[in-house]
């Protein structure tokens, strides 16, 4: 397994599949706000030459967390076939030490209901209420302090 940075463009095969297949406007749903910003950058795991798994980071604040430095997560999945197999994990392993380089300690994401036991045990904090994302369903509202690791 090889963990590279990728596109934007590189990303949107998988996030199509994975997290928007069922939402008719999908296609153009899949291109986030932010993908081409400069310090934004999307991270590849491949096996062999298969891109399996991405994820993507913005510098982009959320109105629940006083640090004036953030980072967000968003985009992350893996092809099904691949899952289970730590790809994600090694994801964020790659990206901490890049947030960390922009003055960041501080990761928050919109985890889906049925991903927050994965982003507790690489160190994220559920903060607040379950919340609904309209055509997507509901979420949770995680931090990770990258001082804590």
């Amino acid at each position: 397994m090889k963990v590279l940075r990728i596109t934007t463009q590189d990303t949107l095969a998988i996030r199509y599949q994975m997290l928007r297949k069922n939402i008719a406007s999908a296609k153009e749903d899949c291109y986030f706000n932010n993908d081409e910003e400069d310090n934004t950058f999307h991270l590849g795991a491949f096996k062999s030459s298969t891109l399996a798994s991405v994820a993507s980071f913005y510098l982009e604040n959320s109105n629940q967390i006083t640090e004036s430095v953030q980072f967000r997560l968003r985009g992350m999945a893996t092809l099904p076939e691949f899952q289970h197999q730590g790809l994600s994990s090694e994801l964020l392993k790659m990206a901490f030490p890049i947030i960390k380089q922009n003055m960041c300690n501080i990761l928050w994401c919109h985890a889906r209901e049925n991903a927050v036991g994965f982003y507790e045990k690489v160190g994220f904090k559920k903060t607040g209420d379950l919340f609904l994302v309209d055509k997507i369903g509901p979420h949770y509202l995680m931090i990770l302090d990258l001082k804590d690791l």
